[in-house]
């Protein structure tokens, strides 16, 4: 058992480092193109290629790593990754900036691949529920903290950029001095848009508007905070309170949905999240008559932002697991994980034509109209399939995060999968996909 958790903590450590640099480069361009004159859109397009980048790379990446095994795409889409933060601080160009993103999303893509494989790979069945949720905890956790890596050194200049680099070095560490079995090739996911929405409406829907908000919120809060008068601490800690917020609130908000319709927890969640988030557009408009700093109310809002933002992606996850057949569980939820990441593509932009038409504070107004529009379509779902669930037949809520298709091995409803398996590898359990589409 002893290398056994050695190998998979020197993997964990590994994630952590290498999600640590991604937090902190998200927030570093953002303030470096605010420095630069980047209107918002720009901004807006520079990230979106990031996330167009990871959905390439989820096609593409599985295809190198068959051509030329774990090991050797492993150590080239490393050794790319970490010259792209160090390019963006020699030429700052938003078409140069946005080739860069590209290219680092493609290679993030793969590293996650990579990894992922390498802990299903290790990790034994009794134990993949709970390196699940450890990991989702390791990916939030290290994302909070990079941001709070721009109060380090000059953030205007070249250390950040360095910093980001050293630590997408110091991640390799760890994992390429750990002994790993070369796991089996991940297969690009199959997206099929219409089996997914005969599936679940609702679901889809809920997967878009995710990544339409989360997109924006990772490339475009850093900017918003600047704008609205944060110092560096001060943005650093409004992105980093969302982050966490949402690590923390999916518990509650998942387990009782466990019990209960999920698309109603939706709804009341994106009808939270709108009011939330049209109060801080409102405190944002007319800081200057309150009595408190701007940040000192901001920031604890934030929290709350985070937390019913970043449950959305889960719930809808839970929700479609709840009508399909668990043999096709992974089939459906990667192709939830691509609807997410072409959603968080588009995000960016639109925000960014937002902030630049009707100034800084309209981003809230964005979230506002992303969460009321779900909110609304939620309740015609509910009002064209009103049959719930049965709460016996569901599946248990789990924490969802950012990854590649491969951490969907790791989520402990597949478990059922391997259980009801035949000799010929078909699952047995019934299909649920009879059931009234929600």
């Amino acid at each position: 058992m002893g290398p056994l958790l050695w190998r998979l903590s020197a993997l964990l450590t590994g994630v952590g480092l290498l999600i640590v640099g991604v937090g902190l480069l998200f927030s570093v361009l953002g303030l470096r193109a605010g420095l630069a004159d980047f209107s918002s859109i720009t901004l807006g397009l520079v990230t979106a290629a990031y996330f167009v980048g990871f959905v390439a790379g989820t096609y593409a990446c599985p295809v190198i790593i068959r051509r030329v095994g774990h090991i050797r795409a492993f150590a080239a889409m490393a050794s790319l990754a970490s010259t792209m933060p160090i390019l963006h601080a020699l030429w700052v160009d938003p078409w140069f900036w946005g080739l860069l993103r590209f290219v680092t999303g493609v290679c993030m893509v793969g590293l996650y691949i990579v990894i992922e494989s390498w802990l299903n790979a290790l990790a034994p069945n009794a134990l993949r529920g709970r390196l699940f949720a450890v990991y989702m905890a390791v990916n939030f956790v290290a994302l909070a903290l990079g941001q709070w890596l721009i109060l380090v050194g000059d953030r205007l200049g070249f250390v950040p950029f360095a910093m980001v680099s050293v630590m997408f070095s110091f991640a390799l560490l760890p994992i390429t001095m750990t002994e790993v079995d070369e796991p089996p090739p991940v297969e690009a996911p199959t997206l099929s848009l219409r089996n997914l929405y005969k599936a679940s409406p609702i679901g889809m829907a809920a997967a878009l508007a995710s990544g339409l908000i989360t997109g924006a919120f990772y490339g475009m809060s850093s900017v918003f905070g600047k704008a609205v008068g944060f110092s560096d601490a001060e943005v650093a800690s409004f992105i980093a309170a969302a982050i966490l917020g949402g690590a923390v609130f999916q518990w509650p908000v998942g387990h009782y949905s466990d019990s209960h319709d999920r698309r109603i927890v939706l709804m009341w969640v994106c009808v939270l999240g709108a009011g939330v988030t049209a109060l801080a557009f409102a405190m944002t408009e007319h800081s200057e008559n309150a009595l408190i700093p701007l940040a000192d109310s901001l920031i604890p809002l934030a929290v709350v932002f985070g937390g019913l933002i970043f449950a959305i992606y889960g719930l809808c996850v839970a929700h479609v697991n709840d009508q399909i057949d668990s043999s096709r569980l992974v089939e459906f939820t990667g192709g939830l994980l691509l609807i997410h990441g072409i959603g968080a593509a588009i995000g960016p932009v639109v925000a960014g034509v937002a902030m630049d038409v009707a100034g800084p504070s309209s981003l809230m107004l964005y979230y506002t109209a992303v969460m009321g529009a779900l909110a609304l379509y939620a309740i015609k779902r509910f009002r064209a399939a009103p049959a719930a669930v049965p709460t016996a037949e569901k599946a248990d809520f789990v924490l969802m995060g950012g990854g590649s298709q491969a951490v969907l091995q790791m989520d402990p409803r597949t478990e059922t999968v391997d259980a009801a398996a035949t000799d010929n590898g078909e699952a047995t359990e019934p299909s649920r996909t009879d059931k009234p589409l929600p």
